[in-house]
């Protein structure tokens, strides 16, 4: 999986300082979000030929790993 995360770099060069695949301007949650929204892998690659099949499955590992958290409390405004 480490070798996978090394693909999502932060840089505030790039897209704002998100997540992006490889310093480039594809942010990870654009990439979660083609997923999210029924496209496959091979239609994100045909889209994006600059894109690796590593690069869609390190946005799935940084995605899980930002999800792993301790605990998770309500804020009340």
């Amino acid at each position: 999986m480490e070798s996978l995360l090394s693909r999502i770099t932060l840089n505030p060069e790039v897209c704002h300082g998100k997540p992006t695949v490889r310093n480039m301007r594809y942010p990870v949650e654009m990439v979660l979000d083609l997923l999210s929204s029924g496209m496959t892998f091979q239609e994100i690659l045909e889209d994006y030929p600059a894109m690796e099949e590593e690069d869609i499955r390190a946005c799935l590992a940084y995605a899980s790993r930002i999800t792993r958290v301790k605990a998770m409390h309500k804020v009340v405004a």
